[in-house]
């Protein structure tokens, strides 16, 4: 018989609405009933494409004897993270700090308070190398509760206030600062990258290793600055760009029959992947194998942004018109019978000769690095493409034939919400893209994605008109989920990537609906929060509300809002709202300096502002050269503006009957040009 979760909007809920587990969502009836049955919570907080959260699941929650156990000592809450990151934020945090690590499921037990007493992650069905096992933990937490309360107090207590004392700290940090330290930030945060850099295989640090998006972003932004500026460029600064995209590019974390990258890899040298397909990581990936072929002109960077957008839209536009949040790591194998992780995407050479025939075989086999012991498990292997094929019309004809057969296998699930701040990243993506590398199609799936989140998740909660819902389902919006920092920030950068790109001022108008929400309702003292001030905490005894400048898998809401808000000045003119967001810059001045891995995003926004960022206004027809080159300008959160009712383009007019470019930044405007060379120049098209 179904449980509570049988409604909900989120595919991770649907998949444990069926366990004999009595589950409630995150609810204040679940905390009242506690209270009535004088009996803790347990919190279980997953998603959908977690492959130890099923494993939990089919081993626990959904063994009789177990469910049982859970129901009579427990209220039980099943989460999903993706939905509700300001209670997994918090939670996660309290998992740490009492066992000096985390991760997914995430399992906490609560009192009536909300507050944390006990918590881990993954517990096994049976005792396991040195791990109680999950029936254990059960009784013996039963057995607390009882007998110790005073002890489960204390312990609540003391979790709750290292969380309020780390957030109080955050959100009092000064306001003000000086040119000097963002640029002695700049410079420290390339120092701290090239000390934690793999020169050997890519990338930042050893096993597991994930795609460093962020810190990608800044380094891109930071050599077209020196360039830009004429400076002399730090070889270090390009080696860790290239040689970290180029391994990512020709690793088992990218899949080289369909395109996308998967979660992150198992090992150093990218080769066995996480299989999930998430859509932060493909669309923040999309911006960076774009950014850099704008660069540099880099073949393969081109090849990978093309089959990356072309696998996003292929396999996670749904039919609203949104981007669905990720796609499985596991999937049925047909020879087990069991749901495997990468039974969908491994090899073995006998696979490859059966669709391929001996001799096409052999040549993939050793193009792709499939061995007879396997690189991955049970002799399959992860194809990689360590090497151009010599014959790239005979690869693409094989890998058709290869793509075709894997069709036939059972496919990972799809977890087909829609979340809005990752479709603000795969907006700002797709139009990013599309304008370098011509594709008009890809911008206009953006400018629909866009669309659904106006029609769907902006004031969807009429209570909060300038407010996103967080996520939504087949067209319905998740009420339950107002949106935090991150979807409010993300989206307003996706709404200004589409103004410029469509030349279309209502989306810069919507940008700055959803920036004066985060102006009324995301502050506190003098920092962010990632919740709004008018909606209820997820604790209520913690004196200052959630806040986390670092990035985690996506941009930190705190360094976004900034990087949104910059922007949104620069296309408005609106100074307030640019000293505004100005105050919050100095508490990520420490973290560029000396985190540089954690504050990605932060560290390139630092460098927009460094630069300005320009404003080019082109007044010309559309199809002119003038117009076709903005995209092509590498400088660092340069916006343009192409459309006479832009407000950039206010009292500018041709020169002679010429197309005419002007271009300004920190308040301080270069002559109008109409020579195109001396427009790319100034905004730096350098191939």
């Amino acid at each position: 018989m179904p449980n509570r979760l049988k409604d909900s909007t989120s595919p991770y809920l649907l998949q444990h609405a069926d366990n004999p587990v009595d589950w409630y969502p995150w609810s204040e009836e679940a905390f009242e009933l506690a209270r009535t049955r004088d009996v803790p919570i347990f919190l279980s907080v997953g998603y959908s494409a977690c492959h130890w959260c099923h494993v939990m699941a089919h081993e626990s929650f959904e063994n009789p004897s177990v469910a049982a156990l859970m129901n009579e000592y427990f209220v039980n809450i099943k989460v999903d993270r993706e939905e509700l990151p300001a209670v997994d934020s918090l939670y996660m945090e309290a998992t740490q700090a009492m066992t000096g690590q985390g991760g997914w499921p995430n399992s906490v037990w609560l009192d009536h308070d909300r507050r944390p007493w006990y918590a881990g992650t993954y517990f096994p069905p049976r005792p396991s190398h040195g791990m109680p096992s999950f029936t254990q933990v059960l009784l013996a937490l039963n057995d607390t509760w009882t007998g110790e309360r005073e002890r489960v107090s204390d312990s609540s207590a003391r979790i709750m206030e290292h969380i309020g004392s780390r957030n109080d700290l955050i959100v009092r940090a000064k306001s003000d600062f000086t040119k000097d330290e963002i640029s002695f930030a700049v410079t420290s945060g390339v120092e701290s990258l090239a000390s934690s850099y793999d020169p050997i295989n890519g990338g930042f640090g050893g096993a597991p290793k994930f795609p460093p998006s962020l810190t990608l972003e800044f380094l891109l932004r930071y050599e077209a600055i020196q360039k830009l500026n004429e400076k002399e460029s730090d070889p270090r600064v390009m080696q860790m760009i290239e040689h970290t995209c180029n391994q990512m590019a020709r690793g088992g974390m990218y899949d080289q029959l369909a395109g996308g990258f998967a979660r992150y890899s198992v090992d150093a040298t990218w080769t066995v992947p996480h299989f999930e397909k998430m859509l932060y990581d493909n669309a923040q990936l999309l911006s960076i194998y774009a950014h850099l072929y704008r660069l540099t002109g880099d073949e393969q960077a081109l090849r990978i942004t093309r089959e990356t957008a072309d696998f996003m839209i292929r396999e996670m536009l749904t039919t609203e018109g949104g981007f669905a949040a990720a796609l499985d790591a596991d999937s049925l194998d047909p020879v087990t019978g069991h749901s495997e992780e990468g039974a969908f995407y491994a090899w073995t050479q006998d696979e490859i000769t059966q669709v391929l025939g001996q001799e096409d075989g052999d040549w993939v086999i050793q193009l792709c690095n499939v061995t007879t012991e396997g690189t991955f498990e049970a002799g399959k292997s992860v194809l990689t493409l360590h090497q151009d094929p010599d014959d790239w019309t005979r690869w693409h004809s094989l890998q058709t034939k290869l793509l075709k057969a894997r069709e036939t296998r059972p496919r990972p699930g799809r977890d087909d919400k829609i979340v809005a701040s990752w479709n603000g990243l795969a907006i700002r993506a797709l139009v990013d893209a599309g304008s370098i590398c011509g594709r008009q199609d890809w911008i206009d799936c953006a400018t629909r994605a866009g669309d659904l989140l106006v029609s769907t998740h902006l004031g969807a909660d009429p209570t909060h008109p300038g407010r996103l819902v967080r996520v939504s389902r087949d067209g319905k919006p998740g009420l339950h989920a107002l949106g935090v920092l991150e979807d409010q920030a993300l989206v307003a950068s996706a709404f200004l990537a589409l103004a410029q790109a469509n030349g279309d001022d209502a989306w810069r108008e919507l940008a700055g609906t959803l920036l004066n929400d985060i102006k009324l309702h995301f502050q506190q003292d003098s920092g962010l929060t990632d919740t709004a001030s008018d909606v209820e905490p997820v604790a209520k005894d913690v004196a200052t509300r959630q806040v986390d400048p670092t990035d985690n898998v996506t941009p930190s809401g705190w360094a976004a809002t900034i990087d949104a808000a910059l922007t949104y000045s620069a296309l408005s003119g609106d100074v307030e709202m640019r000293s505004w967001a100005e105050k919050f810059i100095p508490a990520l001045i420490p973290l560029v300096a000396s985190h540089t891995r954690f504050a990605g995003w932060g560290s390139a926004m630092f460098v927009t502002w460094l630069d300005g960022p320009r404003e080019v206004a082109v007044v010309s027809s559309i199809d002119s050269e003038f117009c076709q080159v903005l995209a092509r300008g590498t400088a660092p959160g340069m916006v343009y503006a192409w459309d006479p009712e832009q407000p950039l383009l206010q009292n500018r007019k041709m020169i002679n009957e010429k197309s005419t470019a002007y271009v300004c930044r920190g308040f301080v405007c270069d002559a109008p040009t109409t020579d195109l060379g001396e427009l790319k120049k100034s905004i730096g098209v350098f191939h």
